[in-house]
């Protein structure tokens, strides 16, 4: 796997994708994950590099080092300080799903008069898409809108981390979401990236996330291939 030399540090571009790879399922709870030799052959780094990156996993206590014995996924789930409801995706590998998520584009787009991204962010904003994956088959597709601009942004600036963790790099970091939820015909875009019949209708999700002054900094629509699975949430009461 190619990593950004330009980027963050290696061993914690490593460990974000390992995180990943923990939370969306790929290395089970309780599973053995690659050895250190297997790691540094993949990503191509030394041995120090992955030992830093698998050791702030254990500090984490998502991971644990036996003697003899493999390093072993003790804890696949992330806290969220935006809810006390259990994300998606956690809901999904608790049911022994797999996801995987592969970004598509990543460009600074001029925003129309007259849309929801011209009335929130004016003139130009950040626009981002990608894929995720339930078990290898394209399940749900996401625009998302965001109030900056970063020239030259490359989509390997986002390996092996979440759309909200980048945000929180850049010195942004949302305070509340707001989510509604409809049916709708699949735009063509959609039907090609989920592989979906002609006339489609699927899941819609526009997300508004907000920050500590109530701003607009984020505002994003998902589509979700809900013959593949169906949108669960699951709440602590």
């Amino acid at each position: 796997m190619s990593l950004s030399r330009q980027d963050r540090p290696l061993y914690l571009q490593i460990k974000h994708i390992l995180k990943e790879r923990i939370l969306y399922g790929v290395y089970p709870l309780g599973s053995i994950i690659p050895s250190e030799p297997k790691l540094e052959k993949e990503f191509a780094v030394s041995k120090i590099t992955v030992r830093g990156a698998v050791q702030e996993l254990v500090q984490e206590g998502f991971l644990e080092k036996g003697s003899g014995r493999g390093t072993k996924v003790i804890r696949n789930k992330e806290t969220s300080r935006l809810s006390k409801w259990k994300h998606f995706t956690e809901i999904l590998v608790e049911a022994g799903h797999t996801i995987r998520k592969e970004w598509l584009r990543a460009e600074v787009h001029p925003c129309a008069e007259g849309t929801e991204p011209y009335r929130l962010f004016g003139g130009r904003c950040l626009k981002l898409e990608r894929i995720f994956f339930l078990n290898d088959a394209p399940y749900i597709y996401y625009t998302h809108y965001l109030s900056m601009t970063v020239e030259d942004l490359e989509l390997s600036s986002f390996s092996g981390r979440s759309l909200y963790e980048w945000l929180e790099e850049q010195g942004i970091s949302p305070d509340r979401l707001r989510d509604e939820f409809s049916v709708a015909l699949a735009p063509p875009e959609v039907e090609q990236n989920l592989c979906l019949p002609s006339n489609s209708h699927v899941l819609k999700r526009t997300r508004y996330s907000f920050n500590e002054q109530g701003t607009a900094m984020e505002w994003s629509i998902g589509y979700y291939n809900t013959e593949l699975q169906s949108y669960v949430a699951d709440y602590d009461v």
